[in-house]
């Protein structure tokens, strides 16, 4: 039999199939815009999505040649904290508002200065952040009450697929902690939220674990595709759970970190547990346990910037080796990554990507190298606080586009000063994903079971001692850039006309 994960990404939706021995069989991917209309929005269609998932289902089991009856079960990871506002017969009301999408800070301050920070984070674990779900449902009752008064359901991005796969309102633990509406210590909706947003749990979906089945796939959608037989539906998780899953980031001591558009360090925890002052997120794990991750709003889409935007008739292979080529810490040039302002540790919608320290001398390879350190310090924040929480840190994994770059792991082992480990996959959500229908199906009879049977260590890179030492002295620098600045990021954001 055979078990697909499907990867609703923001760029992209990616299926991957893994087979009854353990194995990767293959996998497609489909890419669908994302939509900027005006500065810190961020919006996607939701028939793009559904649209990219049949063609790539479809090449996918071409590509296999899977027989009719042996796909068993469907898991998903998904781009979290997106709003998909539906109406009447499921009619898409608005365009998917999308979790980069930073319109809603008045909202997350009302929110805020409503329940208090002390009472928001009894009641859900968390802050109110301008990419989480609660505040866009806000900002859609204060600035479009016609479409606000029309909504019969709220659905997460991967759970607008489930809903067209299988007919079923569902989502997953993990992915409605990201929505500043579920209790997450007790694993349930929010009351107290819900009442001040003016919605019901009618409006939202039924909560499972990320394993558990939530539907069968429909005889339309298996005519379509080809398929026959009972297929059945999990689940499945927020991308960066199911991205933890699929590095086997599911006990103490392990953490994973993410060099994706995003850039996230996510640790397992078996109790619940939330930092001071809410900085990380606490969540709920896919594996039905909890999590506390740091995000950066843009990781490896730094270095894509820098590469596709600045210099478009330069290959990325040459940028890279430039890098390669320059010392540790760049001649003191920093990168301050906050191109879409910034989640962990500071969470401030107007903060802005800068260089800072430039001279007559600064190289290109300098600045390319300075992309990939500031990406870095700023993952470094968020182990710094998790090991503040006391979370052992034994093993660190990552995954993502920016992992395929040595270069990158190179510079996080000696800003972490920690070995990193690379697994035999860098499939990661799409992975995951699988691994949590394969769960479903009772392929495997736990999360856990899973992860050891599908992902194995099987190189490590070890920090180099001297390039330690110069990023000690370096990251004090980062983190005062950011004091310095934050002030001047808000006057810059309040000019109009410019």
């Amino acid at each position: 039999m055979y078990y697909l994960g499907i990867d609703l990404g923001t760029s992209s939706v990616k299926i991957l199939a893994i087979n009854d021995n353990n194995e990767i069989v293959g996998d497609a991917t489909k890419e669908y815009p994302v939509y900027y209309p005006q500065e810190k929005w961020a919006q996607q269609d939701p028939a793009d999505w559904w649209r990219g998932t049949l063609e790539a289902m479809k090449e996918l089991l071409h590509k296999l040649n899977i027989p009719r009856n042996q796909v068993r079960a469907i898991g998903f990871s998904g781009q979290m904290h997106g709003l998909v506002a539906l109406g009447a017969d499921n009619e898409v009301l608005t365009p998917a508002i999308l979790w980069c999408d930073q319109r809603t800070q008045a909202e997350c301050d009302e929110i805020t200065g409503f329940f208090g920070q002390e009472e928001l984070s009894r009641l859900t674990g968390n802050k109110a952040l301008p990419g989480f779900t609660a505040p866009k449902i806000l900002w859609v009752k204060k600035h479009l009450p016609e479409i606000f008064a029309k909504i019969k359901h709220i659905l997460l991005p991967k759970d607008y697929i489930r809903l067209m796969l299988t007919g079923e309102y569902a989502t997953d633990m993990s992915d409605a902690s990201g929505m500043l509406l579920l209790d997450v210590k007790n694993r349930r909706w929010s009351k107290e939220l819900l009442v001040f947003l003016e919605i019901t749990e009618a409006h939202l979906p039924r909560l499972y674990e990320s394993y558990e089945v939530t539907g069968i796939v429909t005889e339309a959608v298996k005519q379509e595709l080809g398929l026959e037989g009972e297929i059945l539906v999990v689940g499945g998780a927020g991308d960066q759970a199911a991205g933890a899953i699929g590095t086997g980031t599911v006990e103490e001591g392990i953490v994973s970190v993410a060099l994706g558009t995003s850039g996230v360090v996510f640790a397992s925890h078996e109790t619940y547990a939330v930092d001071e002052g809410n900085r990380l997120h606490a969540f709920c794990h896919a594996n039905g346990e909890y999590h506390s991750m740091g995000v950066m709003l843009s990781a490896a889409s730094c270095l894509k910037w820098w590469a596709d935007t600045i210099h478009p008739d330069v290959d990325l292979e040459t940028l890279l080796e430039e890098a390669e080529n320059t010392k540790a810490g760049s001649n003191r040039l920093i990168f301050l990554p906050y191109l879409l302002g910034e989640r962990t540790p500071y969470s401030d919608p107007d903060a802005k990507g800068s260089f800072v320290g430039m001279t007559a001398t600064t190289t290109r390879g300098q600045m390319t190298r300075a992309v990939l350190e500031g990406v870095t310090f700023g993952l470094y924040d968020s182990l710094k606080l998790l090991e503040a929480m006391a979370v052992p840190v034994k093993q660190v994994r990552v995954i993502g586009g920016g992992a395929k770059s040595n270069l990158w792991k190179q510079i996080l082992a000696d800003i972490f000063s920690q070995e990193i480990q690379e697994i035999n996959t860098n499939q990661g959500g799409a992975l995951g994903a699988a691994i949590l229908a394969a769960v479903g199906a009772k392929r495997y009879k736990t999360v856990e079971e899973g992860c050891r049977a599908m992902i194995k260590v099987v190189n490590s890179i070890s920090p180099i001692e001297e390039n330690v030492k110069t990023y000690k002295r370096l990251h004090p620098l980062y983190v005062e850039l950011y004091e310095a600045l934050k002030d001047w990021y808000k006057k810059s954001s309040q000019l109009q006309g410019i």
